[in-house]
């Protein structure tokens, strides 16, 4: 375990010269009193090491820039904050030890990690056990509302479903065929699940429905590319939805371009593909393929410059790019801030109870709030890879959408809501039988 203070007691104090001198000399930079007194500690929970590194390190290194700025803004409540960063190793197990030691021992306030549901399913006992908060920042499958956590990546509602609908018309190229392809875990298996039903929903048959799923770092996919282009040359126009996660997306693009698969032929709509993906390939095959995120860094407006700025700034480097599950940091990391100041402390169960309802500018102009389910409203847009790695956006919502806990395409979660407000303080309402059912997650 590494404990990363926001800033040495070196840099600290260079920091508190320099400002001091900028107040002087008569800046128009906010003034803040320089934090003091016992820290304010919060955790971040994300691989960086194994086969996940290449997705979660750049999240490790965001939060740590937005800490830095919060201090440099005063802190929280006139309290340092201060960052613990463990590193789970891409381990589903050693998440849940991280995590456990994250709320028992370094005693954090909040923690800000996971990225693969099977980590955040994993860590999820041990934050309902010990009252903790976790802000989980990437797109996820849903069928989960639990008091512990908000969720400020997107529901399948904000991702999955509008990328289908886009795919099925006529600007997406009329879809009628889809090859789900993923990786063998949770998310892939449920976001899957959920997609079937709204696929036959719109008439889509099973034998117009190909699923495959493959393992962790999964480097070989000469067979798999191979079926699905066999698949797509039924006469039928063919997607590809991609569940593909971490560092086996980069062998996947190479072998379709290396079997001649371009964005006409088939298309490919991903998930779990960004700016920080894309960053360690080679782009040019990919132009045209697609990913449906609810950011992106190409999005031209104030607030995204300003962060981009920071960023480059933060970390020394003017090609680190910025991606969605980033700006959901940003997001989540502002809410807990308004939260921590609205409630006047850092008490769990009060900060818990301060969330719902506040709202925070995102990063391409709209508003996310929180709402009683702790998830967010979003804007979903699509986007088109091109040549610089970056992404064009083809199509986007008019307005933020609600973030759905259960999908409503499932027979199961059909009549489910979450509400964590009173009357109803349940994850788990079932809206037919005015009951909540006790079970905070499938």
């Amino acid at each position: 375990m590494t404990r990363l203070p926001p800033l040495s007691r070196r840099a600290f104090t260079r920091f508190t010269l320099a400002a001091s001198a900028a107040m002087l000399a008569g800046t128009d930079r906010a003034r803040a009193a320089a934090p003091s007194g016992e820290p304010i500690r919060i955790g971040i929970l994300h691989s960086l090491s194994g086969t996940l590194a290449i997705s979660e390190a750049t999240l490790k290194d965001v939060m740590l820039m937005l800490v830095d700025i919060q201090n440099r803004k005063g802190g929280l409540l006139g309290r340092p904050i201060e960052a613990v960063v463990v590193d789970p190793a891409s381990n589903w197990p050693l998440f849940a030890e991280k995590a456990r030691q994250l709320l028992s021992v370094d005693k954090v306030a909040s923690v800000f990690g996971c990225w693969t549901s099977v980590s955040r399913k994993s860590v999820l006992p041990v934050f309902e056990e010990l009252n903790g908060i976790l802000f989980y920042p990437v797109q996820y499958e849903g069928q989960e509302c639990s008091r512990n956590v908000f969720y400020t990546g997107a529901a399948p509602n904000q991702q999955a479903i509008p990328a289908v609908d886009y795919l099925m018309s006529e600007d997406g190229g009329g879809a009628k065929r889809f090859a789900l392809i993923g990786t063998d875990y949770v998310y892939p298996r449920t976001t899957n699940q959920i997609l079937q039903a709204y696929l036959k929903s719109k008439g889509v048959t099973d034998a117009d429905i190909m699923i495959n799923y493959t393992p962790f770092g999964q480097s070989d996919w000469q067979t798999i590319v191979s079926q699905v282009k066999a698949f797509g040359s039924a006469g039928k126009k063919t997607a590809v939805i991609s569940t593909i996660n971490g560092d086996a997306n980069v062998p996947f693009y190479k072998e379709l371009g290396a079997q001649g698969i371009t964005a006409t032929d088939i298309p490919v709509m991903a998930f779990s593909v960004g700016e920080e993906e894309l960053a360690g390939m080679d782009a040019k095959p990919l132009v045209g393929q697609l990913a449906a995120w609810n950011y992106f860094e190409s999005i031209d407006t104030p607030a995204n410059k300003s962060f981009i700025a920071d960023w480059h700034k933060f970390t020394q480097n003017p090609k680190r790019t910025t991606n969605d599950p980033m700006e959901a940091h940003y997001i989540g990391f502002n809410l807990w801030v308004q939260a921590v100041e609205k409630a006047g402390t850092t008490d769990h169960d009060k900060v818990i109870a301060a969330m719902v309802g506040l709202r925070q500018p995102n990063l391409t102009g709209g508003i996310a709030q929180v709402l009683p389910n702790h998830h967010i409203t979003k804007p979903v847009y699509i986007g088109e890879i091109q040549e610089d790695g970056q992404f064009n956006v083809v199509w986007q919502t008019p307005h933020e959408v609600p973030g759905q806990a259960w999908s409503p395409y499932v027979p199961e979660t059909a009549h489910l809501t979450g509400d964590w407000t009173a009357p109803v303080n349940c994850g788990n309402y079932d809206t037919q039988k005015k009951a909540c059912l006790g079970s905070h997650h499938a």
